[in-house]
């Protein structure tokens, strides 16, 4: 049996923050990271149109980048004694993502990471709360995810938490929030949701319905993403509602080796994760056409890149991604980005097993063993053609 799951609702366009005044409850907590959300007003018209809903409000603020253990259970202290029936993440991947952790926690006192982490695991949400998420950036699409990932700083362990329960209620996509991205976040975030949607079109567990929102994803992204970074409106409009299809449809396909590869080097190597994804997407694609060719074809053909063959229709895919990186001021090679060559070889077993054993490389479209990802990562490294 297939199963498709996103928000019940999803609002999107210019405006559609005022939704939020539609709400019914009496309380709401709203979770944000930095100040950024706080200096261009949208935190105001947030808390405006609650109020306007009747609701009292508390902000629980500071959630940094990989949000961690401690921070989920500040958040959890405080909604346990506020008793909020609407939780409201706002921001990127990072406060969405906490606030999700702490909607598990706040319900469910109990439970520990170690058994949130477990695949569909947890027990059912919406016994005290419902889920509103606002995205600000245009990438991470965890407004329409049942994914989220908290950290353990005293241990490094990450728990990656993935369930339907924790599927927002509702998805607000306001085009009006990405207007000010500075360029670099634009590029990041844009190649982390081309990078969702390429891992779902050829992920082992796609179907129908993820295949029309990954493909159409990237059709509006082929034509917007380097416009959106350059600073057009239409553009970043376009990209944020382009990402929260590829989010709906890796939600339901899952991803693949990228992910794994970003997922596992982001810390060691301090490098964001749509940079990340960017820099590894091209390699990614060479290793998998053994067994993905066609699907990958199937891509380029809808895009209408050229080639005659498989093999040259694979090529332009490729060099399509990396002209983009090139146009976006994005590395091309681990090298090029700054990594110290000494310190890569140092780390290359280490991040190569655990790449190996992400959850993401189960979806993979082409199986790797240790020593394959310990060559795709040196191909990433010095820029090297993936031949194997």
């Amino acid at each position: 049996m297939a199963r498709f799951t996103i928000p019940r609702n999803v609002y999107f366009g210019e405006g559609v923050i005022e939704e939020l005044k539609n709400l019914k409850g009496k309380r709401a907590v709203i979770v944000i990271g930095g100040g950024s959300i706080k200096k261009s007003g949208a935190l105001d018209k947030i808390e405006g149109y609650l109020k306007e809903a009747g609701m009292e409000i508390k902000l629980i603020e500071g959630v940094e980048s990989d949000p961690s253990v401690d921070t989920v259970m500040r958040g959890v202290k405080i909604m346990q004694e506020f008793e909020p029936d609407w939780i409201v993440g706002v921001g990127g991947g990072s406060p969405i993502d906490a606030a999700k952790a702490m909607w598990v926690f706040y319900e469910y006192p109990e439970f520990t990471f170690e058994e949130a982490a477990k695949p569909f695991n947890l027990p059912q949400l919406r016994t005290k709360a419902k889920f509103a998420a606002v995205t600000t950036t245009s990438g991470t699409g965890t407004e329409v995810t049942s994914f989220s990932v908290i950290t353990d700083n005293k241990t490094g362990v990450k728990y990656p938490i993935a369930d339907y329960n924790i599927t927002p209620d509702i998805a607000i996509v306001d085009t009006n929030l990405v207007q000010t991205m500075s360029p670099k976040l634009v590029a990041h975030t844009g190649m982390d949701a081309l990078t969702h949607a390429f891992e779902a079109y050829v992920s082992k567990v796609k179907n129908e319905f993820t295949d029309a929102l990954a493909m159409k994803s990237i059709e509006i992204m082929k034509e917007n993403i380097v416009k959106s970074y350059n600073g057009n409106k239409e553009a970043r409009s376009k990209m944020h509602l382009a990402q929260c299809l590829a989010g709906m449809s890796f939600s339901n396909a899952i991803l693949g080796i990228v992910h794994s590869m970003s997922h596992k080097t982001g810390k060691i190597f301090n490098i964001p994760h749509g940079c990340a994804n960017a820099i590894y997407l091209p390699y990614v694609i060479q290793f998998n056409k053994k067994t993905a060719g066609k699907t990958y074809a199937d891509i380029s053909r809808r895009l209408g890149l050229s080639g005659n063959s498989e093999d040259e229709l694979v090529n332009s895919l490729v060099e399509m991604v990396r002209d983009f990186n090139k146009k976006m001021n994005i590395p091309l090679t681990l090298k090029e980005f700054g990594i110290n060559e000494e310190f890569f070889n140092e780390k290359l077993e280490e991040i190569a097993t655990t790449s190996v054993v992400d959850p993401c490389t189960g979806t993979n479209p082409r199986d790797i063993s240790i020593e394959e990802m310990k060559k795709l990562f040196i191909c990433t490294y010095y820029g090297n053609e993936v031949e194997f």
